[in-house]
Order: structure tokens, then C-alpha cells, then sequence
């Protein structure tokens, strides 16, 4: 089986290293060339993404958003130089109406197609303990087994964008608790407990979680090294709220945390892991998390 990978950025790289290790063929396209040249005596790299996908059994995408997903697909050629009876695996996040559109347009082509996306992060990405979430015709999913063996855990969840709907659930989740986290460590730190203790004694109760074991730490060593960036958690929390416009949803805490992180991208801090709303959460209170004034 010969994979063509496009997208060779901070998840995707542990991927296709992991994917490497498995024993599989690759051929390898990513928009900052270099990055993709790091494995050039492993895997082929082509000059184009269409060139990329003309000999693969399968494609998989991992790129930052549904427009890049949309452009390099549909207009740069991918959709029609990909081989009948291929599968196309796009595992990043895009909004469930595209992937169905995008389904749709490669079935007419006689080829396969699974939304997949992800989540773990870069850890899970290299661990190779990333949990998938499957949207598309169970026979594929079955058929991609194997590759997805090597890459972390799935679920399948239902039809095509079902993958799609899981991620934002999840990243409705995941935002919200992040900002849950880093203002109940603000709130212990500044009434005078110790921030370190309280994560220790929440992760042995019923508040504990990935993201307070996770984030947390992250919060308090001030590392903001991103896994996952802050404008990739706004980005979802974008596609979540639209979703939940198109179907006569109000999610509340979910607009309220999309505020937040709208106020730390206008601060600059766009690239930092999505963790750093820690960083607009000091900004307003003009202290932080360690005691030291926020100007100091």
C-alpha cells in the first residue's frame, strides 16, 4: 500500500514518522517544502500535492482548516488526480458540510472517502495514541484499519462529517475546560493557595481531567510551546458555533470561551498552545498565575 501524506506540520510529522515505522510507502507534499524534506531519505517528496496522489492507494490529509482542505482538493487538482478505487483520509478539522461535499465529489469519482479527525495533540501524534473519530461508509473504515492502526485508536461514528461533528464536541470540551482550568488555578493562586498543590489534590477528585493533568501543568510551568495552537482552538470554536447556528442551537459557555480566545489572538498571542488563554485571563485580572505583577 502506498500512502500520499500532505501536510507535514506539527501533527503531521510524528504521523508520518509513526507511519514510516509501520513499513509503509509514502510520498510526501507540504506547503513549506523543508518541512517535508526532513524524511527525504525515507520518502519520496513531490514538488505539488496533485503529483503527490497520482500512485497512491491512499491520501491522507492533514492540513490547518477547511479553506486549505477546500483549495488543495478541489483546486489544486487532488480530487481529480487521485487513482479510481482510491481512499482519501482527511484527518483534520473542517466543518462537517464540506466533508460531505467533498465525499460526494470524490464518490462520483469512484473514489473512497473518510473524514477522520483528531485528537491528542502532538503527544498523541507521536505516541501514536491519537483517537480518531470516523465519519464515512463502514466498508472504508474497515479497509483503513491497518493504516490507522498505526496512528492511535478510532471510533467509528457514523456517516459522512459524523467524524467532523465528534472533533467539535470534543474541542467544545476541550476549550471550555481550559478556560474552567485556568481560572480555578488564578483563583486558588491569588486567595493564597498554592496553585502546584491545588492541581495535585483536584487530579484525585472529581474535577480531574486530561486538561488539568495536562494544561494544567502547562499553565503553571509557563510553557506555551504550542501542541495546539490558540488560533486552530479558535478556529474550531468558530466552526462549532456555526454548526450550532445552522441547526438552531445556543451554546452559551461555548460563545463566552470563543470571546476569550478572540481576545487573546487581538493580543498577539495566536501561535501559543491553546493553553495560553491563561495569558488573557492575567491580562484582565493584570496579575499572574505566579504572584508577579503583569507588567513586572
Amino acid at each position: 500500500m502506498h500512502i500520499a501524506f500532505l501536510g507535514v506540520g506539527l501533527m503531521g510529522a510524528p504521523m508520518v514518522e509513526n507511519l514510516l515505522g509501520a513499513g509503509y510507502s509514502l510520498t510526501l507534499w507540504n506547503r513549506t517544502r523543508s518541512k517535508a524534506e526532513a524524511f527525504a531519505e525515507r520518502a519520496h517528496i513531490a514538488d505539488g500535492p496533485a503529483q503527490a496522489v497520482k500512485k497512491a492507494d491512499v491520501v491522507i490529509l492533514m492540513l490547518e482548516n477547511g479553506p486549505v482542505v477546500d483549495d488543495i482538493l478541489m483546486r489544486q487538482g487532488v480530487a481529480d488526480a487521485v487513482p479510481p478505487g482510491a481512499l482519501v483520509i482527511d484527518m483534520g478539522s473542517i466543518p462537517p458540510s464540506l466533508a460531505r461535499k467533498h465525499a460526494s465529489y470524490l464518490r462520483a469519482r469512484d473514489v473512497a472517502h473518510l473524514d477522520a479527525p483528531v485528537s491528542g495533540g502532538t503527544v498523541g501524534a507521536a505516541q501514536a495514541t491519537l483517537s480518531i473519530m470516523v465519519g464515512g461508509e463502514r466498508s472504508q473504515y474497515d479497509r483503513a484499519q491497518p493504516v490507522f492502526g498505526a496512528l492511535g485508536k478510532t471510533t467509528y461514528i457514523g456517516p459522512h462529517g459524523a467524524g467532523q461533528l465528534a472533533k467539535l464536541a470534543n474541542q467544545a470540551i476541550v476549550g471550555i475546560t481550559i478556560g474552567a482550568v485556568a481560572e480555578a488555578l488564578m483563583l486558588a493562586a491569588k486567595g493564597g493557595a498554592d496553585p502546584v498543590a491545588v492541581r495535585e489534590a483536584l487530579l484525585g477528585g472529581f474535577a480531574s481531567s486530561r486538561i488539568l493533568d495536562l494544561h494544567g501543568r502547562r499553565m503553571l510551568e509557563r510553557n506555551f510551546q504550542p501542541g495546539a495552537t490558540a488560533r486552530v482552538q479558535h478556529k474550531d470554536l468558530t466552526m462549532i458555533l456555526d454548526e450550532a447556528k445552522a441547526e438552531g442551537l445556543t451554546l452559551p459557555l461555548t460563545e463566552q470561551v470563543f470571546e476569550e480566545y478572540q481576545a487573546l489572538m487581538e493580543a498577539g498571542h495566536e501561535n501559543v498552545d491553546h493553553s495560553g488563554l491563561l495569558l488573557h485571563i492575567e491580562a484582565l485580572n493584570q496579575v499572574r498565575l505566579d504572584g508577579e505583577h503583569k507588567d513586572a
